[in-house]
């Protein structure tokens, strides 16, 4: 399989001609009965030498964490970090695998995040913010090193959780609803940069997009557990989680995401709330049908429902765009 950006590095090589690769992505487009922006691509496994040297190097900084731990915690993360960094420079520099690429990121910025929790931890404010600091620091260095699509996304979730951790240090946020409306409006500004990425690539032919994808599954979790965990906890505590009303003020709430999802032609938002729908259907089938089958009828109903939204996705998208403001229309893929 090849991305957009293996054609393009064809294109700048010679290989190919950008009339020849435009012909092509629109040959594939119409055997497909799709658009290429309709798609989401990005790259996860090329083959399984992926996998391989993954569980390899999996091992290999499991261990440098182990050993790294008997002497402290911030060794053993910057041990992690820094030998992640150096099997980068082989397997995504020059092998340019992309399996390996997401993995050696994450151990790249959990081995940052590792070497600083004990500061943060302290609960020092100013220590945390300068922790913040070499962070985005360190993976902006990384991004600027491999360009691995991942990195903002994996470097925003870091942030998120350094600073979430360093105001419940201060403030005990996590002892109040205080810490779902910082979620939220951390997911608000994810999403925001998630747009913006994608508002510079609408036709979703560089690495922009695969940026904008990764802060889209970011974001998604974010903006929907609180708003959902709120919803339910007011239903629990009226005593009317289980019945009709409340399923369809769950389901109502799930609309608006797929619409919203549509509009901007990203699908994460829907799979992050699927399972709070799940959760609620079941409930409802379990209290008025068959307990033993309730799973079962909840699965077969949305599971039809995505099936036929994603047959008719573009189909879908192609009577709710014209109807969105001319700003919307120029911030997400246009319709073909």
């Amino acid at each position: 399989m090849y991305t957009n950006e293996d054609l393009q590095s064809a294109v700048q090589a010679g290989v190919l001609t950008q009339e020849s690769v435009d012909a092509f992505r629109a040959h594939m487009a119409q055997q497909q009965s799709t658009t290429l922006v309709d798609e989401e691509q990005f790259r996860l496994v090329s083959g399984f030498n992926d996998v391989f040297v993954v569980i390899a190097c999996a091992l290999l900084l499991v261990a440098v964490g182990w050993i790294g731990h008997g002497v402290s915690l911030s060794v053993a993360g910057g041990a992690v970090a820094l030998i992640a960094w150096g099997l980068a420079e082989f397997f995504v520099r020059k092998r340019h695998m992309a399996l390996p690429a997401i993995v050696l990121l994450g151990a790249y910025v959990g081995g940052f995040v590792m070497a600083m929790y004990p500061v943060m931890d302290a609960g020092h404010a100013l220590a945390s913010v300068v922790c913040m600091l070499l962070l985005t620091a360190g993976v902006w260095l990384h991004w600027r090193r491999f360009y691995v699509p991942i990195t903002v996304a994996l470097g925003a979730a870091a942030m998120v959780f350094m600073a979430l951790k360093t105001l419940d240090g201060v403030l005990h946020i996590f002892t109040n609803s205080w810490s779902m409306v910082l979620i939220s409006l951390a997911g608000v500004c994810v999403f925001a940069s998630a747009l913006w990425w994608d508002s510079r690539d609408v036709l979703r032919k560089t690495r922009r997009s695969d940026v904008a994808f990764w802060l889209h599954l970011l974001a998604a979790p974010l903006l929907v557990h609180p708003a959902f965990w709120q919803l339910m906890r007011k239903l629990e505590q009226s005593g009317d989680a289980m019945s009709l009303p409340s399923a369809a003020l769950v389901l109502a709430v799930y609309v608006v995401l797929a619409v919203v999802s549509l509009v901007i032609d990203r699908r994460a938002l829907m799979v992050s709330a699927l399972a709070y729908v799940l959760y609620t259907f079941s409930a409802v089938f379990k209290q008025y049908g068959e307990p033993s089958l309730s799973f079962a009828f909840t699965a077969l109903t949305i599971g039809s429902g995505l099936l036929l939204l994603s047959a008719f996705w573009h189909s879908c998208r192609s009577r709710i765009l014209p109807h969105m403001p001319a700003v919307i229309q120029g911030w997400v893929p246009p319709l073909k």
